[in-house]
């Protein structure tokens, strides 16, 4: 009798759920997930974010320490120090480059390449307001990340790209997302899980990710630091 209890209460649990997602729209998660992160005018008033910490390469055995900047709307630069080496990727707002660290010569990105530096470069802006970046979110169910519920929102981006979010359907901070991108070449499935949300400038920050490619893990990011609004010029984040 306690058994059937108890299944029958997991049973309306599961369907408390499916009703609750069914209730709800991928706009009203997103206006909940922007509220978790700190709400609209503390997003908006970020012109750029500075986050510094380490990056463990699992696959090859290497802790790189490294720097990501982020400007509004659309600009991005990695700096990744890895054995005395500096790796550069970065999104100027048009295109992608990197400097070769072997040559120290800059190459600009090819087009797959740029087209996730450029998703990639997306900042705060693109989130408040997606119709100005031609983005559309459509609800696609309910899937669990770890133990947790999670709602699957798909971003469709104005070239086409897109990615899954799983959103914590407790505290509508996201957990997880999931894409392609470009390696060496091939195309792969890329997961990455959002954890140990922290509270920086009245805002919650992921200071963890994990990285997997193809299902194998390939790297872990670490951050110690975020600064925002450091008054970053457009020309740092320029192909050399």
């Amino acid at each position: 009798m306690k058994k059937r209890w108890i299944t029958g209460v997991t049973a309306l649990a599961a369907l408390g759920f499916v009703l609750q997602a069914q209730a709800q729209t991928a706009p009203e998660i997103l206006a909940k997930m922007i509220e978790a992160l700190g709400g609209r005018t503390a997003l908006a008033a970020v012109k750029d974010t500075t986050t510094s910490g380490t990056m463990e390469l699992v696959q090859m055995g290497l802790t790189a320490t490294l720097t990501m900047y982020q400007k509004e709307p659309n600009k991005f630069r990695m700096d990744l120090d890895v054995m005395g080496m500096l790796v550069t990727t970065a999104f100027d707002g048009e295109k992608g480059w990197s400097i070769n660290p072997q040559t120290g010569g800059t190459e600009e990105m090819t087009e797959k390449q740029a087209q996730a530096a450029r998703v990639q470069a997306l900042g705060n802006e693109a989130m408040l307001n997606p119709e100005k970046f031609g983005i559309t979110y459509v609800l696609k169910g309910k899937e669990k990340v770890g133990d947790k519920d999670c709602f699957v929102i798909e971003q469709t981006f104005k070239d086409g790209l897109q990615a899954a979010v799983f959103v914590d359907a407790a505290t509508y901070l996201a957990l997880k997302t999931r894409s392609k991108t470009d390696l060496m070449g091939t195309e792969v499935e890329q997961e990455t899980l959002l954890e140990d949300y922290k509270k920086v400038g009245g805002m919650m920050i992921p200071h963890k990710m994990v990285i997997f490619h193809g299902g194998a893990e390939f790297g872990r990011l670490v951050f110690t630091k975020v600064a925002f609004n450091s008054g970053l010029e457009d020309s740092f984040f320029k192909i050399k």
